[in-house]
């Protein structure tokens, strides 16, 4: 008989995991909803920025672009680094290493950025349309287009779990650094 992921025991891998996502070090930078708020439009600034210097580079055959992309690329990782600290790796551990409350906040995210998608495809769609309509040549937008809603579609969870993250707790609140087995669940 198969286990499902939430069955499985704990690994050393889900704990090292564990033990990266609830360091300390940058819980200034994401200490308060509007830090949190900042980092997150940062990422999406630095994302559009991404975006645009790749189609770019492979489109419009620009090499400045490229330098571009290494540019923003460690701004970029310390972003997502900083905004998986704020969400304690909400969605970068596995199942079996979270708690029942992370699990549901992992699931209320997943569906709050499936609706969000939903509503921005449909936006995408309508306003390719009607450039079809007025007369733009679409057929060169159509993968650059498609390109950005798919690379929205991937960081939307992540930067709404960023957005939807609580503040943090006081210091007598938290564990005591001790990130063994008791910190992670048991094998059910």
């Amino acid at each position: 008989m198969m286990k499902t992921d939430e069955q499985r025991p704990v690994t050393g891998y889900d704990r090292r995991m564990y033990a990266i996502m609830n360091r300390r070090e940058a819980a200034p930078l994401h200490a308060t909803a509007a830090r949190r708020k900042t980092v997150v439009v940062t990422h999406m600034v630095l994302t559009a920025v991404g975006i645009a210097c790749w189609l770019y580079s492979v489109l419009g055959d620009e090499r400045w672009a490229t330098f571009g992309m290494l540019g923003i690329l460690l701004p970029w990782c310390v972003a997502t680094g900083v905004i998986n600290g704020a969400t304690r790796g909400l969605l970068e551990l596995r199942v079996r290493a979270l708690d029942e409350r992370q699990r549901a906040e992992k699931n209320r995210v997943a569906a709050r950025a499936q609706y969000v998608m939903m509503w921005l495809l449909l936006a995408a769609t309508v306003c390719t349309g009607l450039a079809g309509f007025a007369g733009v040549d679409i057929e060169g937008l159509i993968f650059p287009v498609l390109f950005s809603v798919f690379v929205v579609h991937w960081l939307m969870p992540l930067w709404l779990a960023g957005l939807m993250a609580e503040d943090d707790l006081p210091d007598d609140d938290l564990p005591d650094g001790n990130l063994s087995d008791q910190a992670l669940p048991r094998e059910v």
